[in-house]
């Protein structure tokens, strides 16, 4: 017949129950074996240990080390260079010839020489003239070249490739300003150069007195540069 077991009989079993499990709990700590229990809190404080470690080895200025969410230090805005406008500079004017000077033969050949404009950037202009005019030699009546005895000036017209006549005036006083007409457009930074000749007749005066060479802005009646003297003398 089976036998009855009390209350006190599942007791004793459960308490040897518990001792064998002490002994053997006690058995791996003495040949080195941990228990699962140790084993995970082990590993939890590694990682901890880890975490710490790479926290600490950033760099509170690295931009990795910002916490999520924050915004970078903007950079330092750099001021745009400023180029300043041109300084304003005004028309000038240069009159060249071979030997620095006229010196003409009566009867003989002319004598080449050439007017350049160099415009500056404060102003362009329609209608430019270059002017020439001579004080009268002995023995000179007043007279302007073309139609008169004493000189032939000539100005090269590059459009037909030939010297036709351009006005010279020979007298000691001045022409007023607004008497004076035509002339060609000039631009802004613009360089016009003319070529010129001047001859005495066979018949003309001898003496030396320089040529007046003006340069005159015909809409505004005024001189845009100073006028040049050229050299001159004939024999």
């Amino acid at each position: 017949m089976p036998v009855s077991r009390g209350p006190r009989s599942a007791l004793s079993a459960a308490a040897v129950a518990a001792v064998l499990l002490a002994g053997a709990t006690g058995c791996g700590e003495k040949h080195g074996t941990a228990p699962a229990a140790a084993s995970v809190s082990a590993s939890a404080e590694v990682s901890a240990s880890a975490s710490e470690s790479v926290s600490a080895s950033a760099s509170p200025s690295s931009p990795a080390a910002s916490p999520p969410g924050s915004s970078a230090p903007a950079s330092p805005t750099v001021p745009r260079a400023v180029t300043p406008p041109p300084a304003p500079t005004r028309l000038t004017v240069a009159v060249d010839t071979r030997g620095g000077r006229l010196a003409l033969v009566r009867g003989g050949a002319p004598q080449e020489f050439t007017v350049t404009l160099r415009n500056g950037n404060s102003a362009a202009y329609r209608h430019v003239l270059v002017a020439f005019q001579m004080e009268m030699l002995v023995g000179e009546p007043g007279a302007r070249a073309g139609s008169g005895p004493g000189f032939l000036l000539e100005r090269f017209d590059p459009a037909s490739g030939s010297w036709r006549p351009a006005d010279f005036r020979i007298a000691n006083d001045t022409e007023p300003l607004s008497l004076f007409s035509g002339g060609s457009p000039l631009a802004r930074e613009a360089v016009r150069t003319e070529r010129y000749r001047l001859s005495a007749t066979a018949g003309g005066p001898t003496g030396s007195s320089p040529v007046v060479v003006s340069f005159i802005d015909t809409d505004a009646d005024s001189e845009v540069a100073a006028h040049v003297l050229l050299g001159h003398s004939t024999r």
